[in-house]
């Protein structure tokens, strides 16, 4: 990016309105020079004069517009992508009624002091690299006689996260000989107390030190837990090849909601981790979207 319309790439055609009107001033001019009367003949006129005009204006509400980026974040394949669209115009003009359609999903668009944005959604059907088709940005603005319209080519792809399992069995244990403790309202070891949350249950509140500080007090515990999860593609042999993608990548989204540590392996891949974390939870699920497809 970024991509800037200049009159190059800027078409302008009249609207099924504007065919109408055009129709409608003809007959109405042809009426005046057949009758001879000249207030019907320089009205005809003057709304010829304005829609003329108006071809211009809605070529103008494209001209200088400028496409900055289209940011997305991943999703799992089968959820809608959505696209941030950030536009811009140097000479800071204020611009209303733009639409961006792509496919059969379209956004409206508006600048306010040179700067605007929207989200523009993207339909996702398998994992791996979306490559997304031309964008439109349209206006018929003012009058709706004419419609201006250019396009914006996405200059890279975008990724799209394999569909986890919906329904799959519980995460494989821990491995290693260490185990990290996990804070659990019924663990077994209290841990401290921590400030009242809404949704915690009522036999985790310390009613003792609530009353001394005047405030609700939650024990918080600690539960052990394993030191880290080992997600193998060997060790799910018995699944089809789409099938240990889709296991995987629910067991890394469980893996982190639980706050677990986890590695992934691959076949012909090094390990990734063991980590945790939102970039651990990326580098993961983007190896398995990347992984090849199966041959059909």
């Amino acid at each position: 990016m970024p991509v800037r319309f200049d009159r190059h790439r800027i078409y302008v055609l009249p609207t099924a309105f504007g065919l109408f009107f055009a129709a409608l001033l003809t007959a109405m001019g042809v009426g005046a020079l057949n009758y001879n009367n000249n207030p019907a003949l320089l009205l005809a006129l003057l709304l010829a004069g304005a829609a003329l005009a108006s071809l211009f204006v809605a070529h103008l509400q494209l001209a200088g517009l400028e496409i900055i980026a289209i940011s997305a974040e991943p999703v799992a394949a089968g959820a809608p992508l959505t696209l941030r669209v950030h536009a811009g115009d140097r000479r800071e003009r204020e611009r209303r009624g733009l639409r961006l359609q792509l496919g059969e999903c379209g956004a409206l668009l508006s600048l306010e002091n040179g700067a605007g944005e929207t989200d523009l959604q993207a339909p996702t059907t398998r994992r791996g690299w979306l490559q997304l088709g031309r964008i439109r940005v349209s206006t018929s603005r003012p009058l709706g006689l004419a419609r201006a319209w250019a396009y914006v080519w996405p200059d890279a792809p975008l990724l799209v996260y394999p569909r986890p399992e919906a329904n799959g069995p519980a995460l494989p244990r821990g491995i290693g000989e260490q185990s990290q403790a996990r804070l659990h309202p019924a663990g077994e070891d209290m841990h401290h107390l921590r400030n009242y949350r809404r949704g915690d249950p009522r036999r985790a509140i310390a009613w003792k030190p609530s009353a001394r500080r005047d405030a609700l007090l939650v024990r918080e515990y600690e539960q052990p837990r394993d030191a880290e999860v080992l997600l193998d593609w060997n060790g799910l042999s018995a699944l089809p090849y789409e099938g240990r993608i889709s296991r995987l990548a629910r067991w890394v989204d469980e893996a982190e909601r639980e706050h677990r540590r986890y590695r992934l392996q691959l076949p012909g891949q090094p390990a990734i981790g063991p980590d945790a974390g939102p970039a651990h939870r990326h580098a993961c699920l983007r190896a398995l979207a990347l992984m090849p497809h199966a041959a059909r």
